[in-house]
């Protein structure tokens, strides 16, 4: 019975090292970049924010109730605002966000593009997770997907 246990340890253990499909933690991996210029849902009243010039990068991190998306866009000048992840669509297992970002009210310096990163998450329980095999994160410019 002991052996068992340490066997079965083992293999546990062994799967978590490893970069396997079969690993929880791994099923979304690096997110893989498309140039495309994508429409923008039209602005409804209620939210008049536009998408972001560029994601740059998104991760999906997971945890014991979900997985949190996290990406990071880059507007074409300094000062945007109020970034959110906005759920456009869920359909064959791909969940679609938008970054929707505010432009500044006033006039903004370009800066460099690092000092233009905007974050944005977006949060996933379990129930969702369960349907989701990719995610992708739409700017203006590109998308970002990632997938198990």
């Amino acid at each position: 019975m002991a052996m068992r246990v340490v066997i079965l340890l083992g293999a546990v253990l062994t799967l978590a090292a490893c970069e396997s499909r079969l690993n929880p933690w791994n099923w979304f991996g690096n997110a893989r970049e498309e140039r495309v210029a994508v429409e923008a849902a039209p602005a409804v009243p209620e939210d008049p924010r536009g998408l972001v010039d560029q994601v740059q990068r998104v991760s999906v991190d997971r945890l014991p109730t979900g997985a949190v998306v996290t990406a990071i866009g880059i507007p074409p000048r300094q000062g945007y605002w109020e970034a959110e992840l906005v759920e456009v669509g869920r359909e064959g297992g791909n969940l679609v966000l938008e970054f929707r970002i505010a432009e500044p009210i006033t006039p903004t310096d370009v800066g460099s593009p690092r000092s233009r990163e905007v974050y944005a998450a977006f949060d996933l329980s379990n129930h969702d997770l369960a349907e989701i095999r990719q995610i992708t994160v739409e700017g203006a410019r590109n998308r970002m997907i990632s997938g198990r």
